[in-house]
């Protein structure tokens, strides 16, 4: 029995039984987007990019939030946190463990072990909307400002 769930196979299988006759488009690249770090990770202000659509526990958050990127304190603790995400696969998986998918507390670990040099003081989270044009255009373009302004050098990117 396999321990893991088969994402890719079941995009396609929803994507075919819903009537499309195109396989849904992976994004690829050619080269790997990725730069060697700048100093050891021990040295490094890590910041952390997530699609869990979080928001704070009983404060009033805009209608609009989810549809654009965002920023929530890295300092905010985990039982305050919770996700919006509604499309996720609830047989396979739960959001309950705050840290599963938001690794925030284990980072702060980190940072106090001398794993990584510092946790950023912001964490970013952008909404899953399945368009790469958006994603290279609009989100990735804003999440870089952003975690340029926190001085990141290290992004651990998390999605649900």
């Amino acid at each position: 029995m396999t321990s893991h769930v088969r994402y890719i196979d079941k995009t396609r299988e929803y994507y075919a039984a819903e009537g499309y006759s195109k396989p849904y488009a992976w994004a690829h690249f050619d080269t790997i987007p990725f730069t060697p770090l700048p100093r050891p990770l021990a040295q490094c202000r890590v910041g952390l990019i997530t699609t869990s659509e979080m928001v704070v526990r009983n404060e009033p958050t805009p209608d609009d939030l989810a549809r654009e990127v965002y920023s929530l304190a890295t300092d905010i603790p985990v039982e305050r946190l919770a996700s919006r995400k509604a499309a996720y696969d609830r047989y396979a998986t739960t959001l309950e463990d705050i840290d599963a998918h938001v690794p925030l507390t284990h980072l702060m670990q980190f940072a106090s072990e001398g794993r990584i040099g510092s946790l950023a003081p912001r964490f970013h989270v952008v909404y899953t909307e399945y368009s790469q044009r958006k994603t290279m255009e609009v989100d990735a373009p804003e999440i870089l400002k952003r975690c340029r302004a926190d001085g990141v050098e290290v992004a651990v990117l998390t999605a649900v």
